[in-house]
């Protein structure tokens, strides 16, 4: 009886703290995934780029500013960067409307995100006319095209194969480019990003 008696007391003390640590482990493995995009974006832009900027407005060149997510200079010219993190399987096409994505057991649908990019790249473009501005919209591992992927849409992952250059030909062609990429800057403001 006595034996029992102290199981049972070890096990009122064991339970709650393998549950705490579990609970403990399982908030530090979302936190992880969660963050693991974010880790994964910041090592590529920096890849990438010579400069970097984030969260801006520019001129959109008819009297008003429009937002960019990421502008950076590259080896390849200046490129305006939209980054989605959307989970799940994305079905979409250059002539949907409407993307959808199906998560597990949730589907939703968002805008199709092509229009705006190409308004952000036409605004810079506008302000730097010599220079070859590409636009891209980059998704994270989260989510997956099986269907096919749309025109200027990409995974992070691959923006470093697209943008990377050797380093030596990479800084040369950029010096070239500076110039113009401090022209964007003076006529750009910062915005509040998330």
């Amino acid at each position: 009886m006595n034996l029992f008696s102290n199981w049972t007391h070890a096990l009122v003390w064991i339970v709650p703290s393998a549950g705490a640590v579990g609970l403990g482990c399982l908030a530090w493995f979302l936190w992880w995934r969660a963050t693991r995009s974010r880790r994964q974006l910041q090592r590529v832009l920096k890849a990438i780029s010579a400069e970097a900027a984030s969260a801006i407005l520019v001129p959109d060149g008819m009297g008003g500013q429009i937002w960019l997510d990421h502008l950076l200079l590259t080896a390849r010219g200046l490129l305006v960067l939209d980054v989605k993190d959307v989970s799940g399987v994305i079905f979409g096409s250059d002539r949907m409307n409407e993307w959808a994505v199906i998560d597990g057991k949730r589907r939703y649908t968002f805008h199709n995100p092509q229009s705006a990019l190409y308004d952000r790249v036409a605004a810079v473009k506008s302000l730097v006319r010599d220079v070859p501005v590409s636009g891209r919209i980059a998704f994270t591992s989260r989510g997956r095209f099986t269907k096919g992927i749309p025109r200027a849409v990409t995974t992070v992952e691959a923006l470093e194969v697209e943008f990377g250059e050797p380093s030596g030909t990479a800084e040369r062609i950029t010096e070239a480019f500076y110039p113009h990429w401090q022209r964007v800057m003076r006529a750009a403001t910062h915005g509040h990003g998330d």
